[in-house]
């Protein structure tokens, strides 16, 4: 079966187009805004789709365990580790926080090492390497012509992102391990996907409460690029996107799963170009290109 595949592509391609549209509405009205109101939004639509599809707008009889995976999945995906990927978006733009995220499959093979004794042979040490290298490369480019002072608050600014967007990936990475926990003896990825929106909607949503950001919130809604940047970005990725990655991760090989929804930086490269006419070098487009071959070595059979 290739389902498991699919989905992970399909998912790489959700998250690209997710990260122009929410970088541009970041930009706008701020990543906070946005992080509250994609999951707001998200979670009507996955209402809907979960009632056409289970026949109920909630999932019910879900075990205690599956609630407790998938509580933490939520903590650490999709609230601590997408605050931090959309300050990223924000700081250092999409594509190099997109690329940084293709690290997701090196640190879950590090992670296999540490908590479950999985041994990393000669090819996938080589692939780690080969992915570092290609980051690396990209990564300390220096500012283009046209794009900015180098100032210390830039430098500062552009290592805040880089930062930003490695917690991002570390964040994924333990919430799709505790996903799979979940989604054991087949638990619909649907359900799933919508108890995790829920409960990070509830965390979210109620820190604003209680800081006072509700009515600020609403009021950038006000701004219709916003709006609709906001509800385009909701439907392809804590939508679609989110949902898809919980079937690529019951049905493929954790490895292999995140190795495809690495893809983003390069199906970026076009999409980013096409938004924001931000010129690409070919020293970003060879180092993307080499990190990707890497991780698609570190986990080749």
């Amino acid at each position: 079966m290739i389902w498991g595949e699919l989905a992970a592509l399909g998912t790489a391609v959700c998250w690209s187009f997710t990260a122009i549209f929410f970088s541009y509405a970041g930009r706008r009205a701020g990543a906070d805004v946005v992080n509250r109101s994609r999951l707001l939004f998200a979670c009507l639509y996955l209402l809907v789709a979960h009632r056409l599809l289970e026949g109920a707008f909630f999932p019910t009889g879900v075990e205690p365990f599956r609630w407790s995976w998938l509580a933490v999945s939520s903590l650490l995906g999709l609230v601590l580790g997408d605050a931090f990927l959309f300050r990223a978006y924000v700081l250092i733009g999409p594509r190099l926080a997109m690329l940084l995220m293709s690290t997701v499959p090196i640190f879950s093979a590090v992670f296999g090492r540490l908590l479950f004794n999985e041994a990393i042979t000669s090819v996938e040490a080589a692939g780690i390497l080969l992915a570092i290298a290609g980051i690396a490369w990209v990564v300390t480019e220096g500012r283009p012509e046209g794009q900015g002072s180098d100032t210390h608050a830039d430098r500062q600014q552009y290592r805040r992102g880089l930062l930003f967007a490695l917690l991002g990936a570390l964040g994924q990475v333990t919430n799709l391990v505790a996903a799979r926990y979940a989604l054991v003896d087949d638990f619909p990825a649907l359900s799933a996907t919508l108890i995790r929106i829920v409960i990070a909607l509830v965390v979210l949503w109620g820190a604003a409460a209680a800081r006072g950001q509700v009515r600020p919130t609403l009021r950038q809604w006000g701004d219709r690029r916003v709006l609709r940047a906001i509800l385009l970005g909701a439907f392809v990725g804590p939508f679609l996107g989110i949902w898809l990655s919980l079937v690529a991760v019951q049905n493929a090989r954790l490895g292999i799963a995140s190795t495809l929804m690495a893809l983003p930086p390069v199906l970026l490269i076009p999409l980013e170009f096409a938004a924001f006419r931000q010129r690409v070098s070919r020293r970003a487009i060879a180092g993307t290109v080499v990190a990707l071959a890497g991780v698609a070595l570190l986990f080749w059979r």
